[in-house]
């Protein structure tokens, strides 16, 4: 820092000395160098000073009585508030073991009595400029770190962005070829059913007619259990028919998540995403082996249509289901008793500001306190490595903030599972 630049600045300096004379001296020759100035005569009274203003720069005497310098010195050096102040000591010492402690002690510079006005000043320059290079270092690193947390989420928006194409092209594609095939076996079962029947009813019309088959028409009779065969092929093709049913209902599912072929942002029942992403998740929530089903118990309130971009916020509803089933399988053998068992709770409700409000929780293993507060952060996961890539609830995030102007918050503790809460407004104005 020049003394132009100094002059234009207008430095604020804390000068400590209990000599009258000295203050004097030093007051007068910074403020005709432009510098801004204030004085303190005793340690306790710069402390004071520093608090209720920060200066840019201290200039302190050892000898003082009361607090000596060293001691005012550390003490700034202890409070995280007045640490980053540098501090330039006075002293008519000039013993290296009094220049060496002064430096222990956190000061920048050692200027010995008497004076000589060039080289204080130079000095004085010459902190200031190196304060006014690390601040301007710390802006540079914060906008950096900003840099880099945009270029992050950018990344996670591009990724996730791929990844939902892909998975709705995806979709879309099997929808269609299952539904041609579901559409084929369905439009047949009934013919087939008829057929069937026909044929059955011809075999017991050959039974009335010739009551004394041949022994070749007994034996094969006796080998295909024509009574259990006569008996029991409706419950095959109702097995058939119920198959297909599921099929479709599936499909519909799957229809009603993807919103395939549907406007960005449409008037939509919150209720239907949430029932069709629940059926989607069927295979995740059935017990398997010595695993138990988990329960989901929903509490639906009557709500209005929401205005919103259905498939992103039935994604959200995915990732935050997924995430809780994830956390039940986690906590799943290790102290689920009896009396309880792993459980996701659905709740939706109008508040009375045209939001709604969509509640999900689960009794899994919770999440640690110094983890919530990252939680939407691009690419952090609290799931084992290899088990999550830190984009769900990010894009989530995403989703229901940014994309719908709600909010998403999230509670929870350690083995007391965790309750993400979804807000948003019924009307979403669409922005470019």
């Amino acid at each position: 820092m020049d003394s132009k630049l100094a002059n234009t600045f207008k430095a604020d300096i804390l000068i400590v000395d209990d000599t009258p004379d000295n203050i004097r001296f030093l007051s007068s020759l910074l403020l005709d160098k432009g510098y801004n100035v204030r004085k303190s005569i005793n340690g306790q009274m710069a402390l004071t000073a520093v608090k209720t203003l920060q200066p840019d720069l201290i200039l302190l005497d050892i000898n003082m009585s009361g607090m000596n310098g060293y001691e005012v010195c550390e003490r700034l050096k202890e409070d995280t508030e007045t640490s980053s102040v540098p501090v330039i000591f006075l002293s008519a010492l000039d013993d290296v073991l009094d220049k060496v402690k002064a430096f222990q002690v956190g000061g920048v510079d050692y200027i010995t009595k008497p004076f000589q006005i060039e080289e204080v000043l130079a000095r004085i320059q010459n902190q200031l400029t190196i304060q006014s290079l690390q601040t301007q270092l710390k802006n540079q690193n914060s906008q950096l770190q900003q840099a880099l947390g945009d270029l992050k989420k950018a990344q996670a928006q591009l990724v996730q962005k791929e990844k939902m194409l892909g998975l709705g092209q995806l979709a879309a594609g099997m929808a269609h070829e299952i539904n041609n095939s579901i559409g084929f076996i369905s439009g047949n079962l009934d013919p087939a059913r008829k057929y069937i029947q026909d044929l059955l009813n011809l075999v017991r019309i050959y039974q009335q007619e010739y009551p004394k088959p041949t022994l070749s028409i007994q034996k094969a009779i006796q080998e295909i259990d024509l009574d259990f065969l006569n008996s029991d092929i409706q419950n095959l093709v109702g097995s058939m028919q119920t198959g297909v049913e599921r099929i479709c209902t599936m499909l519909l599912a799957l229809r009603i998540f993807s919103r395939l072929n549907e406007s960005d942002i449409k008037a939509v029942d919150i209720h239907e995403g949430l029932n069709s992403t629940l059926l989607l998740l069927q295979h995740r929530l059935r017990g398997e082996g010595k695993r138990p089903e988990i329960q989901v118990i929903k509490k639906y309130e009557d709500l209005p249509l929401v205005n919103c971009y259905a498939n992103q916020l039935n994604q959200a509803f995915l990732n935050l289901l997924n995430n809780a089933i994830d956390a039940l399988e986690l906590r799943i053998g290790q102290d689920f008793s009896e009396s309880s068992s792993p459980t996701i709770w659905i709740s939706t409700e109008f508040s009375a500001w045209e939001t709604i409000i969509i509640r999900i929780k689960d009794n899994g293993i919770g999440i640690a306190e110094e983890m919530r507060s990252r939680l939407f952060d691009p690419f952090f996961t609290t799931k084992p490595i290899g088990q999550g890539s830190g984009l769900g609830l990010l894009t989530t995030y995403e989703i229901i903030v940014e994309k719908h102007k709600g909010q998403l918050t999230c509670h929870s503790f350690p083995g007391q599972g965790a309750e993400f809460t979804i807000e948003i407004p019924v009307h979403l104005v669409k922005t470019t």
